[in-house]
């Protein structure tokens, strides 16, 4: 799974678009006050975790795109 088929399962699913963000795939507009969102992390690797506050706050790195995918499609199911 990569981040396309991510927001694909996601929407086929019925998540609301302003629950998560997906680094260059998924952006909602107006940006929401607090999400959960996969990006690629300062060091090269994958992180999970939620936006609150105004600051990202990781919950897990992963190696690998699709272990990221796994995990944020988890967590919103």
């Amino acid at each position: 799974m990569d981040r396309r088929d991510l927001r694909a399962a996601l929407s086929a699913v019925g998540v609301p678009d302003g629950y998560y963000v997906i680094e260059g795939v998924h952006q909602p507009t107006p940006t929401p006050p607090d999400f959960l969102y996969l990006r690629r992390g300062h060091d090269g690797r994958w992180e999970t975790g939620v936006y609150e506050r105004g600051l990202h706050h990781p919950v897990t790195r992963h190696r690998t795109e699709h272990e990221a995918c796994v995990h944020l499609l988890r967590l919103l199911k």
